[in-house]
Formats: C-alpha cells, structure tokens, sequence
C-alpha cells in the first residue's frame, strides 16, 4: 500500500479489488438449522423408528385405529421436541441481533462508519475507546493505546500497543479501553487469529450426549427384543395351528407390548418441562439432553476472566507507610467504604489516605456513570478501579478544568503524571508501576508529615509491593508534589502509598464450588491469565490447587504425564485454545464426564469438545455460545450447579419412569406369551395393550417424571458414565414385578372366562391397569420409601392416577370406549377380586424400601 493510502485510506476502486480477494470480513458459518432441519431432526430416534414402523404394520394390516394412535404419539413427540430446540436456535439469534459490529474507518480521507464485515484488507482503522477492533491490524498511529484481549488470551489486564517492537499488532474481537489509534488491517475474517481459533472449534466433530448413548442403546435392545420374541411366538402359533391373521396381530401386539411406545414422548416432555424449569434459572439448553448430561459432569473445567471472577478491576487493599486499609465492594460500584482496623474512615478522617485518593481520582481519564441501577465504567480497568476508589473514601470530586497538564503513560516509563490545580494549589500527580513511581521520589508522606525518603523506606515500599504481588494483586504506586511555576516534570516527589487491585471472584462462586465439591464433582480452573493471579482466585475461592501448571510447560509433558497430572489438584495458566482442548480429551479418556465453562473465542474449542460446553450469555462470544450446550443467561457460575442439581434429578426420574414403563410392558409381554403358550383366547388385544402403553401409562410416567429431587441428591458422587438407566438391579424389579402383574392378570382372565371372554377379558385389562396405576408409588424414589419423600409432595401424579384411572372407568362403562377397547361392564366381585392382587403391589415394595434403608443406617 502507498503512503497516500496511509494517509487518506482506501480508494472505492481499491475496496472493491481488495474484497474480490479476500471476501467479506466474517468467518464461515454453519447455516443455522432450519426448521424442517430441526423437525426432521426428532425422527432419528431408534424407538421413534420402532414405533413408525409398527405404525405402518398396523395400517398394512387394516388396523387403522391403532396405526393413528400410534402416529399420534410419534407427532406429540416431535412437536415437544422442535419447540424446546426451536426456541434455543431463535433465543441464540436474538443473541447475535442484539450485537451489530461496526467499524470507523479512514477512506478518501474520511472518517467513516461501515458494518465491519465490509472492512478489507489495507483498510485504515480508527480506534478509539469503546470500540471492537474489527480485523487483525498493525498500528501505523498511536496515543496512549490500551485494548483487552480477554476474549483471545484470558489475560485480565489491559495491554499497551504502540509502535514499539511486539506492540504494533491488534487483533480482531478484542476493544479498545484507552487511548487512540489507526492501524492498517492485515487480515480479515477467516485469516484473523480469531478466525483461526473458529476453525479450531469446527474440527470438532458433532457430539452425542450420554443420555441419548444410553436411550440409544436401550433402545437398539428392546427393539431386537421385540422382533424376536413376536417373531418367535408367531412361529410357536403358526406351529401350534393357530391362525396365521390371528398370530400376525399377536406378534404386533407383542412387540407393541414390548416396546414402551410413550417412552419417547415422556422423556421428550420430561426434559423439556426441566429445560424450561432451567430458563427460569438463566440457564438455555440449546439441546434437550444438555442439561441431563451436565447433572452426569464429573469434573467441571473452568475459564477464570469473567467466569469465576467480574471481569472488573477492583481495589481491594492500600498500603502506606503508617498504614494498611482494607477496601470492601467489588466492581465500580462506589457503594463499598474503606476499613482501617475493622472501622470505616474517609478522606477527611486521614490526610494521607486523602493525598493518595485524590492522585487516583484527578490523573485519570475514566469516569463512572450510574443508570439509576447499575454503574458502568469508561476508561482502562484500572483508573475505572481507582475512581471507585475515591468514590469509597468520600474524596473530593475532580474538577474538569482542573486538569492544566499532562504527561501521558507509555509503556517505556510506565507511568503517568498530571499538573492538577485544585483551589488555589498546583500539584503534579503521578500514578503507575511502582519502581518506576519510587524512583522518580525523594520524600514520604506519613500520618506525622512530609519527610525525606530513606532506604530503610525505599526498602519497606518494595517489600510491601512484593508482597501484594505474591497474592495477585495489581499494585499501583502513587505520588505528589507542590509546584509554585505550573511546570510539570516528574522529579523530588513525595510518595503516597501503593494500591492493590484484582478482578474479583464473583461472591456466589465460593458457595457454588463447594456445593460441588460435596457433590463430588472436581472443579478444575484452566485459564489464559498469569499463574499468580489465577492463584490468588483459586484461594480467595478455596479452589484447591497443589500445583500449578502454565501452557509452555504442559507443551514438554506426554499425554501419560498429563493424565497422571489430572490425577491430583492442578491449575492450568497462560493456556492456549489448543490446550484447553487437549486437558478436556485427556479427561474424557479417563472415563470422566467433562462439562466445560467459558466466555471468549479462545474457549470455543474445548467448550465443543467437552461433553458439555456451558457459555456466557451476556459478556460470551458468538463463537462460544454456537459451541456450547448451554448458556448461562446470567453469566453465573452458581447457576451451574443449579443446572447440575437439575440434570440429576432428570436422569433418576428417567430411571424412575423407564423402569415403571417396562415393568409395566413385561407384565403385558408375559401374560401374552403365557397366554400363547398354553392356549385360549387372547388376554389382551392390540388396542386395549396401546391404551395401556400409550394412555394410562404415558400419562402417569410424565407425572413421574415431575418428581422433585431427592433431599440428598447433592450429596451423592456424581454417577459414572457407563452407568445404565436400567442396571442389574432395575432388570430384577422389572422381570420380579413384571411376573407378578402378568401372572395375576392372567389368573384373574382364566378364573372368570367361564363367565365369558368379553368379561374375563376386560377384567384382566383392567387388572393390569389398575397394577400398572398402583405400581407407581413404588417408583416415586429407587431408595427411599414414599413417606419419607412425602406422599403429596408430587401433586401431579395425584392428578395424573386421578384421570387415568377415570378414564379406565369410562373404557368399562363408557360405550363408544367399549366398542374401541372391546370391554363390558364389570360388577362388584371383579372390582373386589382386583383389589386383593393390587394390595402386595403398594404394600410390598414400600416395606422393602424401608427394611434396607433401616439396614444401611446401621
């Protein structure tokens, strides 16, 4: 590019050439799923496969009734399970609406605003504070420039730019909090470093939550079950002489029975009444299963800038020769005070805590600024953090035209001085490194007075500069001195004191790292910040952490060593994107259910690559946020272990109903193949088995699985990932239950058929039903008996048994229901008769439950 071109920008004819290059300034995206994508998306389910297949068995067979009934339930389940993923994808593009990136730009010799996806190469950028950087750029010009590049590093100090060698480079994503600046674009797009980590994230292949692993495998079981027990018992029939029509109908009805038809339409509805239970809580799950699989996280790996901590620079401590303050509040809310020995004091109570707030509030730039509810700083972090400083000590305000002078900072001396006159006083006020501040100082400022500076003190400033280093602090040195000529130079200063600032940990992350610590879950802080500073945090929140392990180090380590490392309580710094990915795959190669938090471009690729990435709503990146399962709406690392509690209590309920389910679909499957194997009428008939699977049971599932969570759910260790829904114990009460019921109902079938089929029939059916009803109790808690969870503690179930077992009485008594289901009314006897087979169902298991809690207590 020429010098004119530095100088005035870019040309329309050079725009228009430099962007048939290199494109639009944007990064390839993955077209956003459209809604058929979306819907088409709720069919690939293997038990919605089962199901549509049996839909159409059932059509080819002339049995439209129950091809409908079950074409039906596959459109409920499809319809929950759009809505839920459907409102996710529009609430995340409500997200990126809400940012509309702009750029000012020097072209023609203008100044310009333009969208910043038409930035090009070669473009001028005009940088000044509160501005995105739009593309990777070198500065050709520069004032004084500081940026964040939180987003890129995790680096939560502010860095200088300049002309300097290694400070000319901004790069895209990153803003502007100091200072002024034009830089000449290099990259755009896809070629910026932020591009580059973006692609790093798309590497990662799409991924399967341990929910849908586990569904999926039990779905692949029940429906190879299926095929081959109705296959088997349609051989075993057509063997026996049966009738072929009667024995295709007995095998759909077998694998009707054997498949939990609702099953699909209960977890879909379960999970999506818990993924809007978790809105409520600011908490999004882009997908159903997100929030299941988070309560399934056995370690949590965590950003610390803006994740653990306010992404706000705060002081917290100022020392002076005579004294130590302590400094409460966090942020650049002035609704904090300073302490001296445990007692509030201001300015007007300490003439050197006055000189040294008053350096803080006049040589600066920031201002504060209130909306009525919040405060919102302008300015670099740390003259943001000195101001509210001043704001705590009750100092005097600065006066705008105070200001007379200025020498501004600048990387080389590391300092900054100003010629303030307040009333009829001129002062030079000098802030910055304190080295640099201590050698420009020949005197100290004690609560006796002015006196000279001796090396003893010399001494005792740099160790106390030392020692609030050691604990993360940013420590900012501060001076003064009179002048009668209104000169500003920067020599014979008097020295005020030092100021120690950190971002602070957010005040609910203490509490929520040790809720999961009880839980068992292992929280390991992974961070681009300086080993120091993240240390600091990781005290300050009881985070433990007996080594610390910084990126260039972890490079020299094998992937061995790296596993034996995760072992114990390690903390990671000045990490890069590639890192972080690695330390996640090498948990996940432990067995571990990794969940993974963050807010920047440089998270992006682990919070993919962990099982389940949780982001930032509100300070997060588009780029993190389209990697995530989950988005925390309010930036709140507690609310994610609200989410945990919520993920536990979804995956016991599914275990709860899918246990119920099938124990209710093996008492149908083995009083057919009894019934079969030692002939007579059928016991059950196909719509009568849809009615229990799809109406009475799907319905009392749902309402199952609305229960709370158990009072020591957060005190358990978190479940291992080859856990099974089912497991050896399930398999037992299914198969123990399933004979019971099964048997009974047949028993009670074959006693009154001399009464007739039709009355025998409907007795049975409704013996079955009303085992399937009462059985629920028993799975209300897998541990606890129902009085200890409280038996009105679910109002839902209540109502659901309530209507279910009403409408098994209109399927009795109601004609055009009998004339559907095939029933006759029943009297007195059979209602009796029903009730003595039901009794052990309630009684037992409860009994059960309460004899092995009794045992495990002693």
């Amino acid at each position: 590019m020429t010098n004119s071109a530095r100088q005035t920008g870019l040309t329309a004819q050079e725009i228009l050439a430099a962007r048939k290059i290199h494109g639009w300034n944007e990064l390839p995206t993955v077209a956003p799923a459209g809604p058929i994508r979306v819907w088409l998306r709720q069919f690939s389910s293997f038990l919605v496969l089962i199901l549509i297949a049996a839909a159409v068995v059932a059509l080819a067979l002339g049995e439209r009734i129950d091809a409908i009934t079950i074409g039906l339930v596959v459109m409920l389940n499809a319809a929950l399970g759009f809505i839920q993923e459907w409102k996710a994808e529009t609430a995340l593009a409500s997200l990126r609406k809400m940012l509309s990136p702009q750029a000012m730009v020097l072209r023609e010799g203008q100044e310009q605003i333009i969208p910043a996806r038409e930035t090009v190469p070669g473009d001028i950028l005009v940088l000044t504070p509160g501005a995105k950087v739009a593309a990777d750029a070198t500065v050709i010009q520069a004032a004084e420039l500081q940026v964040d590049e939180s987003v890129l590093t995790g680096e939560s100090v502010s860095v200088s730019k300049g002309l300097a060698e290694g400070e000319q480079e901004v790069f895209a994503g990153t803003s502007v909090i100091a200072g002024r600046a034009e830089a000449k674009v290099t990259a755009t797009g896809a070629n910026t470093e932020f591009g580059k980590i973006a692609h790093l994230t798309g590497s990662v292949g799409r991924k399967t939550t341990n929910l849908q692993n586990k569904l999926g495998q039990l779905a692949r079981q029940l429906g190879i079950a299926a095929l081959l027990v109705a296959a088997g018992v349609t051989v075993l029939g057509l063997l026996l002489g049966r009738d072929m029509n009667e024995m295709v109908m007995t095998g759909l009805s077998l694998s009707v029975a054997m498949v939990p038809e609702g099953l699909p339409a209960v977890v879909t509805i379960t999970l999506a009444l818990g993924a809007a239970a978790m809105v409520r809580q600011n908490a999004l799950a882009r997908r159903l299963q997100a929030v299941e699989t988070l309560g399934a996280a056995s370690v949590i790996c965590t950003d610390k800038t803006g994740t653990l901590t306010e992404n706000k620079m705060t002081a917290t401590q100022v020392w002076t020769m005579d004294r130590t303050y302590h400094v409460t509040g966090t942020g650049y809310d002035p609704a904090g005070h300073i302490e001296l020995d445990g007692a509030r004091i201001r300015a007007a109570d300490d003439s050197v805590l006055a000189a040294l707030l008053q350096v803080g509030l006049y040589c600066s730039h920031a201002r504060l600024t209130s909306d009525g509810t919040d405060w919102k700083m302008v300015g670099t972090p740390t003259e943001g953090a000195l101001i509210a400083l001043g704001y705590k000590g009750w100092c005097d305000l600065p006066n705008e035209r105070g200001l007379l002078a200025e020498i501004p900072f600048s990387s080389a001396r590391k300092r900054m001085s100003v010629l303030y006159q307040s009333g009829t006083e001129v002062s030079v006020l000098t802030k910055g490194a304190p080295e640099q501040v201590l050698e420009v100082c020949t005197q100290i400022m004690t609560q006796d007075g002015v006196r000279a500076l001796l090396p003893e003190d010399h001494d005792a400033i740099l160790q106390a500069f030392s020692d609030l280093a050691e604990r993360g602090l940013r420590v900012i040195g501060l001076a003064r001195r009179p002048v009668a000529d209104q000169k500003i130079t920067e020599k014979e200063l008097t020295f005020l004191g030092l100021v120690g600032l950190i971002d602070p940990p957010r005040p609910e992350v203490r509490d929520a790292i040790e809720l999961a610590r009880a839980a068992g879950i292992k929280v390991i802080m992974i961070t681009g910040d300086s080993p120091i500073t993240a240390g600091a945090i990781a005290v300050q929140l009881s985070l433990t952490a007996t080594q610390h392990m910084i990126g260039t180090d972890l490079d020299y380590l094998d992937d061995t060593a790296l596993s034996e490392l995760l072992q114990g309580e390690v903390l990671f710094a000045r990490t890069k994107p590639e890192q972080k990915m690695r330390i996640v795959s090498a948990l996940q190669k432990q067995g571990q259910i990794v969940a993974m938090t963050g807010d920047g471009v440089n998270d992006a690729p682990a919070l993919k690559q962990a099982d389940i990435g949780v982001s930032m709503g509100v300070r997060g990146t588009d780029v993190a946020r389209d990697a995530s399962d989950l988005v925390l709406l309010d930036d709140n690392f507690a609310t994610i272990v609200r989410a945990i509690g919520e993920g536990r209590r979804q995956f016991a309920n599914v275990q709860k109903f899918v246990r119920y389910l099938l124990s209710s679909n093996a008492g149908e499957v083995i009083a057919l193949v009894v019934n079969i194997a030692i002939g007579g009428p059928l016991v059950f008939l196909a719509t009568q088995i849809l009615w229990m699977n799809l109406v009475t049971d799907g319905v009392t599932a749902v309402a199952l699985g609305l229960e709370k969570s158990e009072p020591d759910q957060m005190r358990q260790p978190p479940r291992r990932k080859d856990t099974r829904i089912l497991g050896r114990s399930g398999i037992v009460t299914i198969f123990v239950l399933g004979t019971y019921t099964g048997l009974s109902s047949l028993w009670i079938f074959f006693h009154l058929i001399d009464l007739g089929v039709d009355l025998a029939r409907t007795t049975g059916f409704t013996a079955m039903v009303m085992f399937e009803k009462l059985s629920v109790v028993a799975f209300r808690s897998l541990r606890l008996p129902s009085w200890k969870i409280g038996w009105l503690s679910n109002p839902f179930l209540l109502l659901a048994l309530g209507v279910t077992l009403c409408a098994q009485l209109l399927a009795v008594y109601w004609p055009p229901l009998q004339i559907l289901l095939h029933t006759v009314p029943i009297g007195v006897d059979e209602w009796t008769l029903i009730g003595i087979f039901a009794l052990p169902i309630l009684v037992v298991p409860e009994v059960l439950k309460a004899l092995g809690n009794r045992a495990h207590r002693t």
